[in-house]
């Protein structure tokens, strides 16, 4: 099992889920977290650009590339023949920080805050059938919930619930 606090933003297609993320990763930052996210993809996604040293290191068939700079480094890692990763695996390679916000893993056991937007591909609610669920966030109107909902807007107050429910205890 993972050491690091971990809350999910989840929600289905086009609900707003990956900004909302943003907006709280850079709310909680500004207060002073260290804050890691770690997003589910459905689909392939690459990276890298074809033709750059990395790439043609990953295409010659290395397994994991690494590439560094004074500014940031990333590791690449290709599963060839092996299984995707777990949510708990992935967490496993995250380094300390005082919390991870996981964007997608609607079907893991972590807890998650529910975006709603009425725009979205599917508009039904997760948190009746999803007990992990611990707050929503929309931009509309929500009955029949016991849970704290919050305006998509919201993001002081949302952060807020997130240092309560999390933990997050400032030491100044």
């Amino acid at each position: 099992m993972t050491k690091h606090r971990v809350l999910g933003v989840t929600g289905w297609k086009n609900s707003g889920k990956t900004t909302l993320v943003e907006r709280l990763v850079r709310e909680l930052t500004s207060r002073g977290w260290k804050v890691s996210t770690i997003k589910h993809a459905h689909h392939s996604f690459d990276i890298d650009k074809e033709g750059t040293d990395s790439f043609r290191h990953r295409q010659a068939g290395a397994t994991e590339v690494a590439i560094v700079s004074g500014n940031r480094w990333a590791l690449m890692h290709e599963l060839r023949e092996e299984l995707e990763p777990t949510l708990d695996e992935v967490l496993e390679r995250i380094a300390p920080c005082d919390l991870v916000v996981v964007e997608g893993y609607k079907r893991e056991g972590h807890t998650k805050i529910e975006v709603r937007r009425s725009a979205a591909k599917d508009t039904s609610p997760l948190a009746p059938l999803d007990p992990t669920i611990v707050a929503i966030a929309t931009d509309h109107e929500v009955s029949q919930s016991n849970l704290p909902c919050f305006g998509l807007n919201e993001i002081s107050a949302i952060a807020d619930f997130i240092e309560n429910f999390s933990g997050l205890k400032r030491t100044d």
